[in-house]
């Protein structure tokens, strides 16, 4: 029988951060991954947000393989004919150390994969796992390829739909409105183009977001960023707006309609697609994580739900480093206990709440809720476009006061719905 101390299911970042840190400490890991390589089946794109998790793995850093740090934050509130963008340039974001990097995931978890090795974790890849070993209620293992190996902990880090969570009962199937669908194209663009359409100098880069007309009412949102010599472009929608809210599309069309906007098209115009992938994504927040330990098995990444969408910023991979770290931490502790039963693995737990990941999520429980509003995503988007156009355009007759042409927007029944909106807002 093969016996290890740990079993990694998943060499995402969460699985690697947990690999990484158990085999750096002299534990008998081994990390499968269903892909023919770490990262051969990531399609996130993809930034990672360096400052929560820096001193978590201090020798990382500063040979990762990055693309570009960001230093052009925006959004593009979107209506059918026009849109407004903000674009925010501080000095602090042109500093090292830099706060976020876009990556491409391929890369980045290959390489990240290569440094696990390094610290003694065994890796085996094309590995798909298809059930759990449970011996008097614990989980001991898992069964692969017809093989079963066993562990003293099972840290699963298996995907958003995580079957080894669901086998371990940890988990139940996720209803729609806990999920959206990423659709993401990777465009090959020169070096220079990108730099001179983004205003950017040698290694900056942008992350944009977009929200409005181009989900049609339906909750999700674009995003664009810029890597070395391509730009990541991508569209998230809802599972339960996808399937239940008119009008009826399929995902792609919205993906297809997002790159044919003309202010999305300019940008990526000469590029060539050279990937194009979708995925499943939490989108739950706080109320929807599944439970983080059991008897034999802990779960981290976006197996447990760890991705956090605040509208201006979506974040997700720091919180797979961090609870692929924090995940191993309990197992070091266990180790030393001789105890990997639910209240030892229950520590994990403790942790996460004590660190920045739950705190996070306990912060924006109300998220969710808020985002997932039609005037959020229609109605505002239209009025700010109409106030906007009509404060630029110019008659041939006389122009009305800049007041009066606001003015005329903001009627009494509208600024009491915006404040009742404001209200709603308060909560994140």
């Amino acid at each position: 029988m093969e016996k290890f101390d740990v079993i990694v299911v998943g060499a995402g970042l969460a699985g690697l951060a947990a690999a990484y840190t158990m085999a750096r400490e002299g534990l008998e890991v081994i990390l499968l991954e269903r892909g023919d390589y770490p990262g051969s089946k990531n399609v996130t794109g993809g930034r990672l947000y360096v400052n929560p998790v820096r001193d978590l793995f201090p020798d990382l850093w500063d040979q990762a393989p990055f693309e570009r740090f960001i230093t052009h934050e925006g959004f593009s509130m979107m209506s059918k004919d026009r849109s407004i963008t903000v674009d925010y340039h501080g000095r602090e974001l042109c500093r090292e150390p830099y706060q976020s990097y876009s990556v491409l995931r391929s890369r980045f978890d290959r390489w990240l994969a290569e440094q696990t090795e390094a610290q003694g974790a065994m890796l085996l890849s094309s590995a798909k796992v298809d059930d759990v070993i449970i011996d008097n209620g614990k989980i001991s293992g898992v069964l692969t390829g017809g093989d079963d190996l066993h562990a003293d902990v099972v840290v699963a880090c298996d995907g958003v739909l995580s079957l080894i969570a669901e086998k371990a009962g940890l988990r139940r199937p996720g209803l729609p409105g806990d999920y959206a669908v990423g659709i993401k194209e990777v465009i090959e663009l020169d070096a220079d183009i990108i730099n001179a359409r983004f205003n950017l100098e040698g290694n900056e880069g942008t992350a944009r977001l977009f929200f409005g007309d181009i989900t049609k009412g339906k909750f999700g949102g674009g995003f664009l960023y810029t890597n070395k010599d391509s730009i990541s472009l991508g569209i998230v929608i809802g599972i339960k707006a996808l399937t239940d809210d008119e009008p009826s599309m399929e995902a792609p069309a919205f993906l297809d309609g997002f790159k044919n906007r003309p202010e999305v098209a300019a940008l990526i115009k000469g590029g060539q697609t050279v990937e194009y992938s979708a995925h499943v994504i939490p989108e739950g927040g706080y109320r929807s994580l599944t439970a983080l330990s059991g008897n034999g098995i802990l779960v981290a990444g976006d197996a447990a739900g760890l991705a956090l969408n605040l509208g201006v910023t979506v974040r997700g991979m720091e919180y797979a480093l961090a609870s692929g770290y924090y995940a191993a931490q309990t197992v070091l502790q266990a180790k030393d206990a001789g105890d990997y039963g639910t209240e030892m693995l229950s520590v994990y737990k403790t942790m996460l709440e004590n660190s920045f990941v739950l705190e996070d999520f306990k912060n924006f429980r109300e998220t969710p809720t808020v985002l997932d509003d039609p005037r959020i995503l229609s109605h505002y988007p239209d009025l700010f476009g109409n106030i906007m156009k009509d404060i630029y355009e110019v008659p041939a007759g006389s122009k009305n006061r800049l007041y009066t042409t606001i003015r005329r927007y903001l009627t009494i029944s509208e600024m009491l719905s915006m404040f009742k909106d404001f209200r709603k807002a308060t909560k994140i």
